[in-house]
């Protein structure tokens, strides 16, 4: 069978459609599909999701990072969401006959071509990273693109590829390899968005909360009101639903009421019907009962 893995980029423009439409527009090609683009103004963000196979993938990837490092100017950006570069982390997952290690060689791969075509700095990170202190994304990107320079200057965090210095306009990229996690946002109501860091601190793993939440929190001027964002990296171990009720609950303490939620990019249909199981008291509900499922391979 056929080899699949997915790739979720992350770049740092969500307000300039052309410029969007520029990156993403290399994915529409034999043996890559475009399943999803998710831009967001206010994190000035668009999350790309691609799915194929490997060698596709990975000249494809390698080519949007090249169009991101031209169009993208760090020093002019602003955005709710912490970045670091143009091409802020572009991270390998294996979907179909793809192991975790065959993954980390493509993003190996990947960083190397990156470093050598746009002269962006790369970290590799997850299950990729050379060291115990590069795993965690958050760890490498503090600091963010205006801190990286000093960083950088520190032996702990010289790049696994290319420059010891950030690119003047790109900054520096995370490439990784991991398995599927759900980027989660919950909205408050209210304006207050240290609610929302009080609240992203009590669920966090790195705070003592849950062991598979990476968490914080961001104001939506736009929308008025603060966001507690998250990545659930095994939805399995932390489902959405227990998620979701221990943020209503720690919202309650504040006299703030949850008004919304959202996904941003894929989530696995698992994890949907796991929370969709939890609120509707179904007892004999797993993928298989769902008709598309029941379809697919169909003409």
């Amino acid at each position: 069978m056929n080899k699949i893995v997915e790739c979720v980029v992350n770049y740092s423009e969500g307000r300039n459609k052309e410029v969007i439409d520029s990156i993403t527009s290399v994915f529409v090609a034999e043996g890559v599909k475009l399943l999803n683009v998710e831009a967001d103004a206010d994190y000035n963000r668009v999350v790309v999701t691609v799915a194929g196979d490997p060698q596709a993938v990975k000249e494809k990837v390698v080519e949007s990072v090249l169009i991101a490092t031209q169009l993208i100017d760090m020093n002019v950006h602003s955005g709710q969401h912490p970045r670091m570069g143009a091409t802020d982390v572009v991270p390998f997952i294996p979907i179909r006959n793809m192991t975790m290690a065959e993954c980390v060689t493509l993003a190996k791969e990947v960083g190397a071509l990156i470093a050598q075509r746009t002269n962006v700095p790369v970290f590799l990170y997850e299950a990729a990273a050379t060291a115990p202190h590069r795993e965690n994304l958050a760890d490498i990107r503090k600091g963010e693109y205006e801190g990286m320079a000093k960083k950088m200057t520190d032996d702990r965090w010289k790049p696994d590829y290319g420059p010891d210095q950030p690119h003047p306009r790109a900054g520096v990229v995370a490439v990784g390899a991991r398995m599927p996690l759900i980027a989660f946002n919950i909205d408050l109501a209210t304006t207050d968005v240290t609610i929302a860091n009080k609240i992203a601190k009590a669920i966090r793993n790195s705070s003592g909360g849950f062991r598979y939440i990476k968490a914080g929190g961001v104001e939506v001027k736009e929308r008025g009101l603060v966001q507690v964002t998250m990545n659930i990296t095994d939805y399995t171990k932390t489902p959405i639903y227990r998620v979701f009720e221990t943020v209503k609950m720690e919202a309650m303490r504040y006299g703030v009421a949850v008004c919304g939620s959202e996904i941003v990019g894929l989530v696995p249909m698992e994890a949907i019907i796991d929370s969709a199981s939890y609120y509707m008291r179904f007892n004999n509900v797993d993928k298989d009962k769902i008709l598309e499922t029941q379809l697919e391979g169909l003409v």
